[in-house]
């Protein structure tokens, strides 16, 4: 797996489950709705994860973007998608996300290279 890749889920790992062993019940409901909100419902996966990847685009989350463009990859979504999805996103959010849309593509080279 890349190192770009690797490091973020390691580091993602680790610090949800320091978060999750505090035990706070506010905090794990959301974990469990973000969970449950991303399931399959009347939007199938794919579609629910690329509209997360545009929401955590317009909203400049480097770590939410690399979270749903892994999701995407896993779920098999082309690079065509994704890059048009991101485009909407761009389009949305303004240039102001082209630092985002920059760390995305980086992103999604490395699950790729993971091949």
């Amino acid at each position: 797996m890349s190192d770009l890749v690797s490091e973020f889920n390691d580091y993602r790992s680790k610090m949800n489950d320091k978060i999750l062993a505090d035990n706070n019940k506010v905090i794990k409901r959301i974990f469990n709705l973000d969970t449950n909100a991303f399931s399959e419902g009347a939007l199938d996966v794919q579609t629910k994860e690329l509209l997360g990847l545009v929401a955590s685009t317009v909203l400049r989350c480097d770590d939410c973007i690399k979270y749903h463009l892994e999701a995407c990859y896993k779920a098999g979504l082309s690079k065509e998608k994704v890059v048009e999805t991101l485009s909407i996103a761009t389009l949305v959010g303004g240039t102001i996300v082209i630092p985002h849309l920059r760390r995305a593509y980086e992103f999604w080279d490395a699950l790729e290279a993971q091949r």
